[in-house]
């Protein structure tokens, strides 16, 4: 007899198997929303100077990091949670807050982790269609049925790009129940300039205790291979969650080169520019070609190709990866990372000779 499994587990779409690189350049990567300017270079020297080190455990509480972040935004280091990843943190909340027959509340065309990781626990995830390419919160706080355990909202949203301002995030917020913990995921924060946009640290000072924020380092600070986020939440909300976390779940190395980043505010400030140079002009050539395309305000933009499966495997035969949104339950839309000047010139060739191929075949 083969083994029991769980079926709500089995029923999710396997990962794809493992793959050696090709022989060959490697390619243009701008599917990942990596930074193209490379990691913090304090954050490097650190971790270099750490390197001999690594045949110790980490520190199981990550207290310096925990300490810096929660200095940096006034909070206590009670109120700090650390993960492998963003991602890492909406597993464990979802293994935490979560059980068959819950239920979860998200958008439909958001980060793509958040459903599965509620699946992943046989909850139920309750996916309310964008509303303008922006999450729709009066639909989505009319979801709530009293299953309801749980709400992601990503803001700026990835993969639009898209952000919620602060007035239709407090009337949201005041229609939750308090036995709903709602997750905003702030991802890439770093790069907004709306001046509407939420400052949610308020409420968590002002003990708050159904409303999570996620933050990473992965992003502006250039650290996604080290696997690096964070959360902030209520002191009693935290030391739930961190029950469900590995023991040593950050590596050394990681918490050695967060630290050493937030202190980088050269390459923030580079990687900030060079994001608004690139969103400005990647938009105007894509728009150039008759694309719709939505800038948000992140690193990357979404654009509107007539079949987003081919267009990206097309960019892929000419060494250019981005991502195609069909999967993120947005059919038709692609999403571009910003890469170096010369990867984002790359990528404007390849999408217009691809745009082109596609007009003449149809």
């Amino acid at each position: 007899m083969p083994i029991h499994k769980k079926p709500f587990l089995a029923a999710l779409p396997p990962a794809p198997p493992p793959r050696l690189a090709a022989d060959g350049p490697p390619p243009i990567r701008m599917a990942a929303n990596e930074n193209p300017l490379g990691p913090s270079p304090r954050a490097v020297a650190a971790v270099q100077a750490a390197i001999n080190e690594i045949h110790r455990y980490p520190d199981a509480g990550g207290a310096a990091l925990r300490y810096a972040l929660a200095t940096r935004n006034a909070l206590s280091p009670e109120h700090v949670m650390l993960g492998n990843g963003s991602d890492e943190l909406i597993m464990l909340i979802c293994h935490a807050m979560l059980g068959e027959g819950d239920e979860a509340v998200l958008a439909q065309g958001s980060f793509v982790s958040y459903a599965r990781r509620i699946q992943a626990q046989g909850a139920i995830a309750r996916q309310i269609p964008l509303r303008e390419m922006t999450h729709d919160l009066p639909a989505m706080a009319a979801a709530i049925t009293a299953r309801t355990r749980l709400m992601f909202v990503c803001n700026p949203n990835n993969p639009t790009g898209t952000t919620i301002g602060a007035a239709e995030m407090a009337a949201f917020l005041a229609h939750v129940p308090d036995d709903v913990l709602v997750v905003v995921d702030e991802a890439y924060i770093e790069f907004v300039t709306r001046p509407d946009f939420p400052d949610l640290l308020p409420l968590i000072r002002n003990g708050r205790d159904n409303l999570l924020l996620l933050r990473t380092f992965a992003k502006i600070h250039g650290l996604a291979g080290l696997r690096l986020g964070y959360a902030f939440g209520a002191p009693d909300l935290i030391a739930y969650l961190e029950r469900a976390r590995p023991v040593f779940n950050v590596n050394a190395l990681a918490q050695i080169a967060g630290l050493a980043a937030l202190d980088d505010t050269d390459h923030l400030a580079r990687s900030l520019a060079h994001a608004n140079a690139s969103r400005t002009r990647l938009t105007n050539a894509l728009r150039a070609l008759g694309l719709t395309v939505i800038p948000g305000e992140t690193n990357f933009i979404a654009v509107a190709v007539h079949d987003d499966q081919a267009i990206v495997a097309t960019l892929a035969r000419r060494g250019v990866l981005v991502t195609p949104l069909t999967g993120w339950g947005l059919p038709g839309w692609i999403r571009i990372s910003f890469g170096t000047e010369e990867e984002n010139d790359a990528c404007i060739a390849a999408l217009q000779a691809a745009v082109s191929a596609s007009q003449a075949c149809s």
